[in-house]
């Protein structure tokens, strides 16, 4: 049994060189990019948004917190479902959002079997309360689509993982990379020094910030004139250009041609694409 080609969450504007460079190293033009697919980040409470599980708080308390704050002054740090930071890096990080004084949301992964009970997860006595006026803490999952989709999100700190860094770009918001795994470290090269949408905030699983170093980086994230914010936006544009309303839009290709139907407007999900051969 063989494949026909490969296809893959991007888009060309993302990584037409290395598509290319498949197709070289391959010999064919079967390879196809038809993202960015993410979920949907529609506001109605009644739609599929609670996709990944538990939280300690509603959707619809993290929207109205959000309405709050001015445009593009909210940070917000998540590190996927699987990170969870050791206590020393959850004080360095805690503090240097203090230090900071930046508005954020902060997603907080529990320990789970593996970690020593005690020395995970655990947010540093006092902060929740000091942090009250600025800060969100959410535990367990968070509705990432609609919060990095709201107005007054202006910086990701994130992880790296491949999801977390298509909906950033879908959503237009510039990043600070701390990979810590895997493909992540490749993901920040890509957004870093390529793409130029982002800037290093730590590297490494067991690495621990320094928060100094991350208070001035989440102070300037969140500057309303800066490069990589015009990057960014020019970065959606073009995922934008490839998600039309209703539309079909074409594989990448070379010469083989397919369209992915777009079965409701809006993001498109994972379950809500079906596969059509062109004529």
């Amino acid at each position: 049994m063989a494949s026909l080609g490969l296809v893959f969450n991007s888009f060309s504007e993302l990584e037409r060189v290395y598509l290319d460079h498949l197709m070289e190293v391959l010999g064919h033009d079967r390879v196809w990019a038809v993202g960015p697919l993410v979920p949907s980040p529609i506001n109605d409470q009644s739609s599929p948004i609670e996709r990944g599980g538990s939280s300690s708080v509603l959707p619809s308390d993290v929207l109205s917190w959000l309405d709050t704050c001015e445009d593009r002054t909210v940070v917000y740090v998540c590190f996927g479902s699987q990170a969870v930071l050791s206590n020393k890096q959850m004080e360095k990080l805690a503090l240097g959002l203090e230090k900071s004084g930046v508005k954020f949301i902060w997603c907080i992964k529990e320990s789970t079997k593996g970690h020593v009970e005690g020395q995970y997860g655990v947010i540093p006595c006092g902060f929740k309360d000091r942090a009250a006026k600025r800060g969100f803490l959410i535990r367990g999952w968070a509705p990432q689509v609609l919060i990095l989709s709201h107005r007054a999100v202006g910086a990701f700190l994130t992880h790296c993982g491949w999801n977390s860094v298509l909906e950033g770009i879908f959503a237009g918001v510039p990043m600070l990379a701390w990979p810590m795994g895997v493909d992540q470290f490749t993901n920040a090269t890509l957004l870093v020094d390529q793409l130029r949408v982002a800037s290093r905030a730590c590297e490494g699983a067991q690495a621990v910030p320094n928060s100094d170093e991350l208070s001035r980086s989440l102070t300037k994230v969140v500057g309303k004139t800066r490069d990589e914010m015009v990057r960014a936006m020019k970065l959606r544009d073009a995922a934008l250009d490839t998600i039309k309303e209703e539309s079909k839009v074409p594989f990448y290709t070379k010469h083989h041609k397919l369209t992915v139907t777009r079965l409701y407007p809006g993001f498109p999900s994972r379950q809500d694409v079906s596969l059509i051969p062109s004529q």
